[in-house]
Formats: C-alpha cells, sequence, structure tokens
C-alpha cells in the first residue's frame, strides 16, 4: 500500500505519541535508580553517639553497621561492652535501612578458644552461645572477628584452622536457617600472614568475608603506611582464587598510628592526625608509593612519626579493588574517617 503524504504524516504523528506514552508508563530506567550500598561499618562502643550519627549520614551509601559491641569470654559466655544492645540504635538503623550485625571478638585465655573449637561438643555449645544472642535483639546477623585463634605451638595450627572451619560452617548453617547472616572478619592471607584461615572453606559458609586490610605496619613494628596499592593486590590475589569477589568486603583504615622509637606507639583517628599536623605545622604530605599521607612532629627530645589514611589513600587504593572485581568495602571504623572518603568509595 501507498500512502499519500498526508497519511504518512498523521502516522508518524500516531507512532510519536504511542512511544510518548510508552515511556511515561514504563518504569524509570536503571540508570535513574539510586546505586546500591556497597559499604559497610564498624561501630566502635567508645564513640557509640558519634559513630552512631555519622553512619546516618551516610545511610545512602551504607548496607550494614557492625556495632563492635561484644566479646567471647568463654565458651558459654559472652559479655556486652558499655551501650551493648542498645535498642534506640538498633531500630535508628533499621528505619534508615541499615542491617544491624553485631560484631563479637574474644578476650579468653591462650589456648582456650582453640580448645573449645577443637572439641566437636565444646564447640556447638559456643555456636548455642552466639545464636541466643542473635535472637537477643533485632539483629540481622552476626560478625565474628576472632583473632587469636591460632594456636601457641606449629604442631597445633592444621587443627585449629580445620576446627574454625567447622566452626564457620556450622555457626553460618544455623543463622542461614533463621534468615540470618553469618560474617565473617578475617586477616590478610600473604605470603607470611594469615595461614589460620581456610579462605575457601569460609567463602562456602559465609555471606561476606571481610578482610582486615590494614596495619601493613602496625603499633608493635616500624612507622609506615597502614595500606598500600600493592599489598592490595598481593591480598586480592589470593582471597579472590578461593572465595567468590561478590562475597569479599575489603577493611579499609580510617585512622592511623603515632610512632615513636622504642616508646609508646599512639592511636590516633583521622581526624585526631589531621588536627595534629595542623597544630604542629607540618606540611601535608604523600607517600609517593603508598599515596599514603605522613608527617614528623617533636615532642621534648622525641621525633614521632605520623602515619593515617585519608580519601588520597583510598582512591590509590580503588584501582586495585576494581582489577578483582571488588565492590562492597567496609570501614574501620565509623567516626574516624575523612568525610572526603565518601564520595571516592561511590566510585568503587
Amino acid at each position: 500500500m501507498i500512502l499519500r503524504s498526508g497519511a504518512r504524516l498523521r502516522l508518524a504523528a500516531l507512532c510519536a505519541a504511542a512511544a510518548l506514552l510508552t515511556a511515561l508508563v514504563q518504569p524509570k530506567a536503571a540508570a535513574d535508580e539510586p546505586p546500591p550500598r556497597t559499604v559497610s561499618g564498624w561501630l566502635p562502643y567508645w564513640d557509640q553517639e558519634g559513630a552512631y550519627a555519622d553512619a546516618l549520614r551516610h545511610a545512602a551509601q551504607l548496607h550494614t553497621v557492625s556495632p563492635f559491641w561484644y566479646q567471647a569470654k568463654a565458651m558459654d559466655k559472652i559479655d556486652g561492652h558499655p551501650g551493648a544492645g542498645e535498642t534506640r540504635i538498633i531500630d535508628g538503623l533499621h528505619q534508615a535501612g541499615i542491617k544491624v550485625v553485631p560484631t563479637v571478638m574474644e578476650t579468653m585465655k591462650s589456648g582456650e578458644l582453640a580448645a573449645i573449637l577443637t572439641d566437636p561438643q565444646l564447640r556447638t555449645t559456643h555456636v548455642e552461645t552466639l545464636l541466643a544472642l542473635v535472637r537477643s535483639r533485632a539483629y540481622d546477623g552476626v560478625d565474628i572477628d576472632y583473632e587469636s585463634i591460632a594456636p601457641t605451638g606449629d604442631a597445633d595450627y592444621p587443627a585449629v584452622r580445620a576446627a574454625y572451619a567447622a566452626f564457620a560452617g556450622e555457626l553460618c548453617g544455623r543463622l542461614h536457617a533463621l534468615a540470618k547472616q553469618c560474617v565473617l572478619t578475617v586477616s590478610p592471607q600473604t605470603a607470611n600472614t594469615g595461614r589460620i584461615w581456610d579462605y575457601q572453606a569460609l567463602g562456602k559458609a559465609a555471606d561476606k568475608v571481610r578482610i582486615m586490610g590494614y596495619d601493613l605496619h602496625w603499633q608493635g613494628g616500624s612507622a609506615g603506611p597502614l595500606a598500600s596499592p600493592q599489598w592490595y593486590d598481593d591480598i586480592l590475589r589470593r582471597a579472590t582464587a578461593l572465595i567468590p569477589a561478590d562475597k569479599l568486603e575489603m577493611g579499609l583504615p580510617a585512622y592511623g598510628w603515632d610512632w615513636v622509637p622504642d616508646g609508646k606507639t599512639r592511636h590516633v583517628t583521622w581526624h585526631e592526625a589531621e588536627a595534629l599536623r595542623v597544630a604542629q605545622g607540618a606540611p601535608y604530605q604523600l607517600d609517593p608509593d603508598s599515596q599514603t599521607p605522613h608527617f614528623t612532629y617533636e615532642e621534648g627530645e622525641d621525633v614521632r612519626q605520623v602515619w593515617y589514611q585519608d580519601a588520597a589513600g583510598v582512591t590509590a587504593d580503588l584501582p586495585v579493588l576494581r582489577r578483582y572485581g571488588i565492590r562492597n568495602t567496609t570501614i574501620w571504623a565509623l567516626n574516624f574517617e575523612d568525610p572526603k572518603v565518601w564520595p571516592v568509595l561511590g566510585k568503587v
């Protein structure tokens, strides 16, 4: 059929109107939707109100907050730090759309935790104790941060490694049956660190595995950056070979250390480090390798070195995370951080 010019114009107008109507009734394109929340953070009990306010300010980016509230003291005993379990904070985070997954760390005597984990009956009792904690409030799961499980003797290492993996499998399975999240916090695996963790087994069991990507240089060692792109590359190359990238959360430091040779090293948040730098009149400078800020100052007869993390350092690390497909990050700790880090994390 051959249409005359007027008919063709009327048909084109009808098609345009139909296209406009379709666009109006269809849902917004994915590009118009808000970006997914990709950040979690620990809420320190010693700065509870400040960290809580910080979480609410950045609720659009935070999917989970882990109040650092609990410590396992024995097989069947978990104590709370001051303010633990405060319903006002739990409810406020939930109202902001943030899941609440409290952290349990451990403060047992040397070898005690290893003895619990390697005994199936004691291990199950400990799992039951953790489940009772999760049920005690409107929690969305639990974060296990057991950093002192390594035995004193190398001969016991394989048994403890296997026992922690069995513990993780039992705990995560029980949590999943309750529709709760199981989060495991671990130290980095490199050629010389982190061998106590069976990354592959933990990755299969947990919803999220948080790698503590900080303290490359720590209070017990020499001064230097807390993290670097080169170190992150080593960590993530190993981790992503054993754990799916979407299960990994890279832990980022929001603090630093104030070192003095043969003396007492002090912890500083980003806020404290920057205030100290300004008060001392020290120039802002970045280490060329890690892109980490640092400065020196004199205190009496001592020359102290301060290394800390800010948005510039995180910006330098992000290409490594992207290269390994890591989208989720976690911050130690809320209200420690450089405020400029939030838009940087939005680019992960």
